[in-house]
């Protein structure tokens, strides 16, 4: 009897650990968010972001090269969530689109878009593949588009370029830029991009000052001219790359052109994942 007895009360401690571990994450997800959360993830040598609106909606944009990015996704995103509303490849190349692969391949996604450039890589036709395989909404994305997270907040996602189908383009020049914006607060993602499409835009007499940038190019000597980075003139810089990397990204070029001008940086290669919390006139970035 004592044994009976024993038992049931095991049952009970467990079926309330049970309980209270449920009740736990059910909160932490449904907890409400006010700021709009983007986070640069540690792919290694490639781009990944992850943004989460207040109303948390969500987009990936590029997802590195490989199947790592699904294992800092889980680090970041809500408990069981197996969804993603809108992922975007900002240009052809592996370490771009590489990981979209396998993210497709494990979360239902609403809508995706790219630049309209092609590739040969096998990378690039499996992507395709799977794409219409999982029926998946597939949209190209040129200036004039604008992806709205959050309504009620009003937090847009514009994009800047391309501006043209970009057919038979290299692919760095077909490279997605957008601005992303909450209130005062931007953030420009600029792929791939290199010197010439940032002077592009320059002269375009577009409005490119925000308070985050993400270098192009993984921080190459190819990307972040000295004109574009005091045209942005950005509080944080961020740098995605893989630690010890063959190309040597960052480039000392971009790090020297950094310092000269005082703008802050951050480096995935040593920080891990990069998370912004960002409000309507101010963010903080870790």
């Amino acid at each position: 009897m004592k044994t009976q007895n024993k038992n049931k009360l095991i049952l009970s401690l467990l079926f309330l650990i049970l309980i209270g571990i449920l009740l736990f994450f059910f909160f932490k997800k449904n907890n409400k968010q006010e700021f709009l959360k983007v986070v640069f993830l540690d792919v290694g040598q490639g781009d990944s972001i992850f943004i989460q609106a207040p109303n948390k909606k969500q987009i990936l944009i590029d997802g590195g090269k490989d199947k790592k990015v699904l294992s800092k996704l889980a680090s970041v995103m809500p408990f069981g969530d197996r969804s993603i509303d809108i992922i975007i490849g900002t240009h052809p190349d592996a370490d771009h689109i590489g990981g979209l692969y396998h993210v497709i391949k494990n979360y239902k996604v609403g809508v995706l878009f790219e630049p309209g450039s092609t590739s040969e890589s096998q990378i690039y036709k499996s992507l395709q593949k799977t794409i219409v395989d999982k029926d998946i909404p597939h949209m190209q994305a040129l200036r004039g588009t604008d992806i709205i997270l959050d309504k009620e907040k009003n937090i847009i996602l514009k994009i800047l370029y391309p501006d043209e189908n970009p057919i038979g383009w290299e692919t760095n020049d077909s490279s997605i830029i957008a601005m992303l914006s909450y209130g005062q607060t931007k953030v420009l993602l600029t792929g791939d991009s290199p010197i010439e499409k940032e002077l592009y835009l320059i002269k375009q007499a577009l409005s490119l000052k925000a308070d985050i940038l993400k270098l192009g190019h993984h921080g190459s000597r190819t990307s972040s001219s000295e004109v574009f980075l005091k045209t942005v003139s950005p509080d944080i810089a961020i740098i995605s790359a893989g630690r010890d990397n063959s190309y040597g990204h960052p480039h000392t070029e971009v790090l020297s052109i950094l310092n000269r001008l005082s703008l802050k940086y951050l480096e995935t290669s040593k920080e891990g994942n990069i998370v912004c919390e960002i409000e309507i006139s101010k963010f903080v970035c870790k």
